[in-house]
């Protein structure tokens, strides 16, 4: 299976290039931790036009759960140094939204998530932050940890130039002796959180069909009624 990146996180790493275009005197570092084959996506990642890359790999990371992650990246973060750390909003597998949360809090920095729109002045940021009831504008100081929603731009194709750039770009491997990790605190034995159970989904069913004679209106409502969606 090819390593691919999560493909929220596209976002991110657009957001982080179109940033640093808007500001050169920036660079952007992309982070991972994951095996061997997280390689593939760090060079693709690189080849969009990142600057430079840090892989986190150590057979020891297996297993880890959220907070394991956010705990060894966030070690990561703290050796390499940041003014921005941009997230995408949720994993694509284990639909989890925690990320940015995690590390501001272990970092010590401002987060802010679900940005639809970021603007970096000086040391101040403007975010324009999607709610349940529409839009806020936010602004906080650098140092931050952010998450990106899709709708905030569209991801680049990597250009042939870009992927033979990204060839001789620096790529960091660090072991979690080097990122100063803590063993006993990642992988399963320090994951706070455990799975007991997965099934197959169910194969798709055939939806149910409301033939209109007069009465569609009552059936649809009597359907939905039955489900509890009104």
């Amino acid at each position: 299976m090819d390593g691919l990146i999560n493909e929220l996180d596209e976002y991110a790493i657009e957001e982080g290039l179109r940033i640093a275009e808007a500001n050169p005197e920036s660079e952007v570092t992309i982070l991972s931790m994951g095996p061997e084959k997280a390689a593939e996506s760090i060079r693709k990642a690189l080849s969009m036009g990142a600057d430079k890359a840090v892989h986190l790999h150590d057979d020891g990371l297996v297993g880890s759960d959220a907070l394991a992650t956010s705990y060894a990246l966030a070690q990561v973060l703290k050796q390499i140094g940041f003014d921005l750390v941009i997230c995408g909003s949720e994993s694509t597998d284990a639909r989890m939204g925690v990320m940015a949360a995690m590390l501001a809090e272990r970092l010590g920095a401002v987060q802010v998530s679900l940005a639809a729109a970021v603007e970096i002045d000086g040391s101040a940021i403007r975010v324009r932050r999607v709610s349940d009831d529409g839009y806020h504008q936010v602004e906080a100081s650098l140092p931050a940890v952010i998450s990106v929603v899709e709708k905030i731009n569209e991801p680049r194709y990597p250009s042939f130039k870009g992927i033979m750039a990204a060839k001789k770009k620096p790529v960091q491997t660090m072991s979690l002796a080097d990122a100063g990790i803590d063993p006993s605190l990642v992988g399963i034995g320090g994951a706070a959180t455990e799975v007991v159970d997965f099934a197959q989904r169910p194969p798709r069913q055939a939806g149910t069909i409301v033939k209109d004679e007069g009465d569609g209106g009552a059936k649809v409502a009597e359907f939905l009624a039955t489900r509890k969606f009104i």
